[in-house]
Protein backbone atom coordinates (compact mmCIF):
# COMPACT_ATOMS: atom_id res chain seq x y z
CA UNK A 1 0.00 0.00 0.00
CA UNK A 2 1.34 3.38 -1.24
CA UNK A 3 2.78 5.57 2.02
CA UNK A 4 0.23 8.36 1.45
CA UNK A 5 -2.64 6.04 1.98
CA UNK A 6 -1.19 3.63 4.44
CA UNK A 7 -0.07 6.41 6.78
CA UNK A 8 -3.16 8.63 6.91
CA UNK A 9 -5.36 5.39 7.63
CA UNK A 10 -2.60 4.59 10.05
CA UNK A 11 -3.21 8.02 12.09
CA UNK A 12 -7.19 7.75 11.81
CA UNK A 13 -7.18 4.14 13.38
CA UNK A 14 -4.94 5.42 16.63
CA UNK A 15 -7.11 8.38 17.10
CA UNK A 16 -9.80 6.01 16.63
CA UNK A 17 -8.34 3.52 19.34
CA UNK A 18 -7.87 6.52 21.79
CA UNK A 19 -11.32 7.54 21.94
CA UNK A 20 -12.29 4.16 22.05
CA UNK A 21 -10.71 3.72 25.08
CA UNK A 22 -11.94 7.15 26.42
CA UNK A 23 -16.12 5.66 26.25
CA UNK A 24 -15.11 1.82 26.57
CA UNK A 25 -16.40 0.60 30.08
CA UNK A 26 -14.05 -0.39 32.23
CA UNK A 27 -14.31 -3.28 34.05
CA UNK A 28 -13.28 -3.70 37.51
CA UNK A 29 -10.51 -1.90 37.41
CA UNK A 30 -9.94 1.79 38.41
CA UNK A 31 -12.58 4.41 37.55
CA UNK A 32 -12.13 6.39 34.24
CA UNK A 33 -12.17 10.10 34.12
CA UNK A 34 -14.97 12.21 34.93
CA UNK A 35 -17.72 12.00 32.43
CA UNK A 36 -17.12 8.12 31.05
CA UNK A 37 -16.14 6.09 34.10
CA UNK A 38 -18.43 4.32 36.55
CA UNK A 39 -17.81 3.57 40.49
CA UNK A 40 -15.60 -0.20 40.30
CA UNK A 41 -17.78 -3.00 41.35
CA UNK A 42 -15.35 -4.37 43.82
CA UNK A 43 -15.46 -0.94 45.67
CA UNK A 44 -18.61 -1.23 46.05
CA UNK A 45 -19.81 -1.50 50.54
CA UNK A 46 -21.79 -4.33 49.35
CA UNK A 47 -19.40 -6.22 47.28
CA UNK A 48 -16.76 -5.49 49.95
CA UNK A 49 -18.45 -7.05 52.67
CA UNK A 50 -19.49 -10.03 50.74
CA UNK A 51 -15.64 -10.35 49.40
CA UNK A 52 -14.59 -10.34 53.93
CA UNK A 53 -17.52 -13.12 54.52
CA UNK A 54 -15.53 -15.39 51.50
CA UNK A 55 -12.61 -14.77 53.00
CA UNK A 56 -13.31 -15.56 56.81
CA UNK A 57 -15.33 -18.77 55.40
CA UNK A 58 -12.48 -19.96 53.38
CA UNK A 59 -10.29 -19.56 56.39
CA UNK A 60 -12.72 -21.01 58.68
CA UNK A 61 -12.57 -24.18 56.38
CA UNK A 62 -8.57 -23.91 56.17
CA UNK A 63 -8.46 -23.91 59.66
CA UNK A 64 -11.17 -26.95 60.52
CA UNK A 65 -8.98 -28.89 57.86
CA UNK A 66 -5.71 -28.16 59.81
CA UNK A 67 -7.30 -29.22 62.72
CA UNK A 68 -8.69 -32.48 61.36
CA UNK A 69 -5.35 -33.25 60.18
CA UNK A 70 -4.01 -32.50 63.34
CA UNK A 71 -5.99 -34.68 65.06
CA UNK A 72 -5.54 -37.70 62.75
CA UNK A 73 -1.25 -37.42 62.98
CA UNK A 74 -2.11 -36.96 67.01
CA UNK A 75 -4.32 -40.59 66.84
CA UNK A 76 -1.71 -42.09 64.58
CA UNK A 77 0.82 -41.23 66.64
CA UNK A 78 -0.66 -42.09 70.24
CA UNK A 79 -3.82 -44.45 69.23
CA UNK A 80 -4.72 -44.07 72.98
CA UNK A 81 -6.13 -40.82 73.10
Amino acid sequence: MLDRFYLPLLGIAAIAAVALALVWPQGLGDRSPAPFGHDPVLRTPEMQAKMRRQTEAAQKRVDQAREAVRNIQNEAIDPSQ
